[in-house]
């Protein structure tokens, strides 16, 4: 399965680049901007944990204030794809 969310983590502005650090060390996370307190990221399954799981996770670095999840996409992928899906 292919899963992919859009995330709005709200940061204590002094926080920021080591929270920008954190996030971009974790696996399946993507940092693509930041400003006054406000980091874009985007979170993938990886093989060993799910998103969501990272998500929550995020909520645990000191300095994050909030992450709100603003977008999601999940789509069957390789041989998920193929296979016939239920009604």
């Amino acid at each position: 399965m292919y899963n992919i969310c859009g995330c709005l983590v709200h940061a204590m502005p002094e926080k920021v680049p080591t929270l920008v650090s954190a996030i971009e060390a974790s696996e399946g996370c993507e940092v693509h901007a930041h400003e006054d307190g406000r980091i874009v990221v985007t979170v993938e399954d990886t093989d060993d944990r799910r998103a969501s799981e990272i998500i929550m996770d995020m909520h645990q670095i000191p300095g994050v204030i909030t992450v709100t999840l603003t977008y999601h996409h999940f789509e069957p992928s390789g041989a998920d794809a193929a296979a016939p899906q239920a009604l």
